[in-house]
């Protein structure tokens, strides 16, 4: 058992509620959100951050002591990564994102250049046990919310999916948060696909939700087709214990992505909740693309937002092609919460 003091602290690594004063140990357990420490190796000039643990996002560089958590990342933009089978004090891994998930790299973006190198130093520990020095490996299950699932009372949810990552969905879901808490509803919201990142729920707190959790809360560094249904159901059930009056849930990736949004908005019960459904797309074939296979689902787009909505070109398309309701939320975001808004209101208990 060694001691040693991180200078930073992963986003990822935040549910196991570790300090930067840590113990480890080179009895590592090769599963998905198990907290590693690592040292950085070389030094970057694109993708050079890290987002800690408070949410902030703080330089990392050669030399630097950091937690972060073993996962897989399958990014279109970003890296693509997987858990090795094995990981041993020593070995080098990578930095898949920006909450430090920790894998191997098996393929990138050019726009995010090579990952981070990481080498190995040891398992951190946690010590469950009161006045007793023994550890058991930390994870991120470890201050996870509940996971018990009760539906007494489900509000009217407002799902945001894309066709892709970066395609708008949180700023939309954001634009609703804050439109209709100013109409005086209360929102909650949630992430429930994609891979560990605090930014987003932090960013729908400062929109106006009331309380936000993310698949990451639920103790899941990285949803597959495989758990991204039952932590979206554990979301629900755990936000819907606020009451409030809608729950705005933003599907990262796109829904022909690799991280279980399909699974989830084929669920049986997850759709007899769903009462509007927002759909971002970067253009007009992904959009006439996505409300096609939405359609074989049983799932009816009310609202278009994204890039294809940035001028009247793919406004127009929207309108005129697809027959559905075009709404930019970056540069007038009124008609997109007016359309949330009356979707969502005849369905809102007093």
């Amino acid at each position: 058992m060694k001691r040693v003091k991180l200078d930073k602290i992963g986003s990822a690594a935040f549910r196991a509620g570790i300090s930067r004063d840590v113990y480890l140990t080179d009895e590592i357990v090769t599963e998905e959100g198990y907290v590693v420490a690592g040292r950085i190796l070389n030094d970057k000039s694109v993708y050079n951050q890290l987002e800690n643990s408070e949410g902030r996002m703080v330089p990392l560089k050669s030399g630097d002591c950091i937690a972060g958590v073993l996962g897989h990342r399958n990014a279109l933009h970003g890296y693509e990564g997987r858990l090795p089978e094995k990981v041993n004090r020593g070995d080098r891994i990578h930095v898949l994102n920006l909450g430090g998930v920790l894998g191997e790299c098996t393929s990138y973006n050019p726009d995010v250049g090579t990952p981070f190198e990481v080498e190995v130093l040891g398992a951190v520990l946690h010590f469950p046990y009161i006045g007793k020095r023994v550890g058991i490996p930390a994870h991120i299950k470890l201050k996870a919310i509940s996971n018990d699932l009760n539906f007494r009372k489900v509000p009217p949810l407002v799902a945001v999916v894309g066709t892709c990552m970066n395609s708008g969905k949180t700023l939309a879901a954001c634009e609703i948060i804050n439109g209709l808490v100013k109409k005086g509803l209360r929102v909650a919201a949630g992430k429930v696909t994609g891979v560990a990142l605090r930014q987003d729920i932090l960013r729908m707190i400062d929109y106006g939700a009331i309380e936000a959790l993310s698949f990451a809360d639920a103790g899941v560094v990285a949803t597959a087709s495989d758990t991204a249904k039952v932590v979206t159901r554990c979301l629900i059930s755990n936000l819907s214990r606020s009451n409030p009056d809608v729950i705005v849930l933003e599907f990262g990736d796109g829904i022909f992505g690799d991280y279980g949004v399909q699974s989830v908005l084929d669920d049986v019960e997850v759709k007899q909740w769903l009462h509007t459904v927002v759909l971002c797309a970067n253009d007009p074939a992904g959009a006439w693309g996505a409300c096609r296979f939405l359609k074989r689902l049983g799932i009816e787009v009310q609202v278009v937002s994204g890039p294809v909505t940035d001028n009247e070109v793919g406004r127009s398309f929207i309108q005129k092609r697809l027959g559905l309701t075009p709404a930019n939320a970056r540069t007038n975001p009124e008609p997109l919460i007016k359309k949330v808004y009356g979707e969502v209101k005849p369905n809102v208990v007093s």
